[in-house]
């Protein structure tokens, strides 16, 4: 009767990366069910999740074919590609990987939070430059 809810569309991976085109995006399809999205000098991974979800990889900036993403230094922000490669960030570079992301999300159909949405985040911050910060318990200075 009038109660009856129609059942919601739920979009495959391969509809999703199908409308990635109207955005300028270019979808690569790699084996395993993974796709690498590129858009000029911007690119992320993307993975099929099954029932419909999309896992989104941070999404970075190309440098020598590799997806390198931002590291705030405390004083600069630097791309670290993933065979160690540093570059510093430049403004153009901070605005095209926000506009990508942006139409990354929406070209697939998930939501824009709130602070992704202000600018650009972070995995990685380094600002006290301390050596081995990240790597664990460190011994104590009177234990060196």
């Amino acid at each position: 009767m009038f109660f009856r809810h129609e059942k919601q569309h739920v979009p495959t991976f391969e509809e999703r990366l199908g409308g990635l085109s109207q955005r300028g995006l270019t979808a690569t399809r790699e084996p395993g069910g993974r796709a690498t999205i590129t858009r000029k000098e911007c690119g992320a991974q993307v993975q099929d999740l099954g029932d419909g979800k999309v896992g989104v990889g941070k999404a970075g900036v190309l440098v020598g074919g590799e997806i390198a993403t931002l590291v705030h230094g405390g004083y600069q922000m630097f791309l670290r590609a993933p065979s160690g490669k540093e570059v510093p960030a430049l403004a153009t570079h901070l605005k095209a990987l926000h506009a990508f992301d942006e139409d990354l999300r929406a070209g697939l159909g998930l939501t824009s939070l709130y602070n992704q949405a202000l600018g650009t985040t972070f995995d990685s911050h380094l600002y006290d430059r301390v050596e081995d910060r990240d790597q664990g318990p460190q011994p104590h200075a009177w234990e060196k």
